[in-house]
């Protein structure tokens, strides 16, 4: 029985640090390939991978939303703008600029700073164990108490759309005209 539980215990181990890596890997390929457009599939790769970690870690509703909100409507709402903005050449469209020195000693700093706090910390633990249906409380208190703040942050997103593809027509025109 207790070899059992050690065996369940190394797979999601090996499951966690091997989504983990994909993570990071498929993160520093969002920010390092030219083409804008497998900058998107990269960083929809990124998100899918981090609801794996969630899952690993037991969030179920983490990562449904994870895959829902971010790889699904963040992606798609980045593709749309790409598609809005119509490039003569997409090859060369994530160009980088001249401050990579500065971000790679800021991004070895936050490593450094990273790695120094999780061993000071070592495993932290929650003593309350995880209820069973969180999801069924998360939505019981979504549509109950929080009905209203949840409706808002959706008209708001609505509107954001809304003004972002007003604003992106505007700017088509402007460019349309000028030719």
């Amino acid at each position: 029985m207790i070899m059992g539980f050690l065996n369940s215990i190394s797979y999601v181990a090996a499951a966690f640090h091997t989504l983990a890596a994909v993570v990071v890997i498929s993160a520093l390929l969002v920010v390092f390939v030219r083409n804008i457009v497998h900058s998107v599939l990269w960083l929809a790769v990124c998100f899918v991978s981090l609801a794996g970690v969630f899952l690993t870690l037991n969030a179920d509703f983490i990562a449904a939303v994870q895959v829902m909100v971010y790889a699904g409507a963040v992606c798609i709402m980045v593709v749309f703008g790409i598609m809005l903005i119509r490039r003569r050449d997409m090859g060369e469209t994530n160009l980088f600029n001249g401050q990579t020195v500065a971000a790679a000693g800021v991004t070895a700093l936050v490593i450094m700073l990273s790695g120094f706090l999780s061993f000071k910390v070592g495993s932290v633990t929650s003593p309350a164990p995880v209820p069973a249906d969180t999801v069924g409380n998360i939505a019981t208190l979504l549509l109950s108490k929080y009905v209203i703040p949840f409706e808002v942050a959706a008209l708001l997103l609505l509107v954001a759309l809304v003004g972002a593809v007003f604003l992106a027509k505007e700017v088509k025109a402007d460019a349309d005209s000028d030719s």
